[in-house]
């Protein structure tokens, strides 16, 4: 992700989104509090739980299998976009992407962040370098909900965690789920998405020849 956020800031790369699914990890943002973890490191690495201090803005959150993470890295000049227009955009694109599984989701406000009642099912935290985003967003499919009993989610306390296939009752597919989600981000940020492999990603931020 740096790699390629490092590439658009030095040549003319298009709007990358990547998908993907986290090993068990806390992230914590730059206002981030150590009391926000609710467990002991000890604890935390019996759980093979890593934890990273990061750039985005936000609190600290939870990412890992079945919790689907979206970054998009754009050039937020060249689309003509503000920060809260791409914030609304993403929590937009989850609650369509929630439509697609019958479930009907909301913001609250003041929170950010995507809602099902008072339950959270999606976190926002971005980071913007130069013009251009990093990090982004996490919805849950089917998440270990232990692992978010070791943190105050994004400093809220008490605030329940809640998934896709909890609501449903079902197994959630995470390639519908991933198909989904990156077909309403390019509706709402008018994206031509074309795959790329996570080979080709590297090659091209490991390639000099490339960034010119």
């Amino acid at each position: 992700m740096r790699g390629l956020v490092e590439l658009k800031k030095s040549s003319a790369q298009p709007e990358i989104l990547i998908l993907l699914e986290h090993e068990p990890v806390l992230t914590m943002g730059r206002r981030s509090q150590e009391s926000e973890i609710l467990a002991t490191r000890e604890c935390l690495k019996d759980q093979g739980i890593s934890v990273h201090r990061i750039e985005r803005g936000g609190l600290i959150t939870y990412h890992g299998p079945g919790q689907m993470v979206a970054y998009p890295i754009f050039d937020l000049k060249r689309m003509r976009l503000g920060v809260s227009e791409l914030v609304n955009g993403l929590e937009t694109a989850i609650i369509h992407t929630l439509a697609d599984f019958d479930i009907q989701a909301d913001r609250i406000e003041g929170l950010r962040g995507v809602w099902v009642g008072r339950e959270k099912i999606a976190s926002i935290g971005i980071a913007v370098r130069r013009g251009i985003t990093f990090h982004g967003l996490a919805l849950n499919y089917d998440p270990d909900f232990s692992h978010f009993d070791m943190i105050n989610p994004c400093g809220l306390e008490g605030v329940k965690m809640t998934s896709i296939s909890k609501i449903t009752a079902t197994q959630t597919n995470p390639v519908l789920l991933r198909r989904s989600l990156a077909k309403h981000l390019s509706q709402l940020f008018n994206l031509d998405l074309h795959p790329w492999s996570l080979e080709q990603a590297t090659a091209l931020v490991n390639t000099p020849s490339k960034r010119s």
